[in-house]
């Protein structure tokens, strides 16, 4: 099993559909007792929210979000945690919406320190 997520800030390596997760999103993890959850925020999305569960190397939760436009939205993801080269995780994740159409795909990796530090200062 990969190192934990707790404390882990994660960015999406690609743009989704408008108006939904992008590079600019950033995640904040927390992991404890093989339970996850993190908060989200960035680009399209005002303030999201994940809750789940993490057995071994696999993630499965439920997400929400409110988006600049005042929409919200719900939906399911189930994630591999990959440890790269370098050490830093990625989950590759594979997601439905429960609130609307749509399913597909995504990749969100650590950031690096120093870009994380970076971030931080622009809270």
């Amino acid at each position: 099993m990969t190192r934990s997520l707790d404390g882990l800030v994660l960015a999406p390596v690609a743009d989704q559909a408008p108006g939904q997760v992008g590079t600019r999103t950033r995640f904040a993890y927390h992991e404890q007792e093989g339970r996850i959850w993190a908060e989200y925020a960035g680009g399209d999305v005002v303030r999201g929210y994940l809750v789940g569960t993490r057995d071994g190397d696999r993630l499965d939760f439920r997400y929400v979000q409110l988006k600049q436009d005042g929409t919200t939205s719900s939906g399911h993801c189930a994630s591999t945690v990959v440890e790269l080269p370098d050490g830093r995780v990625r989950l590759e994740e594979t997601w439905e919406w429960e609130s609307q159409e749509g399913s597909g795909t995504s990749v969100v990796e650590e950031l690096p320190a120093r870009v994380e530090q970076l971030t931080a200062q622009d809270r």
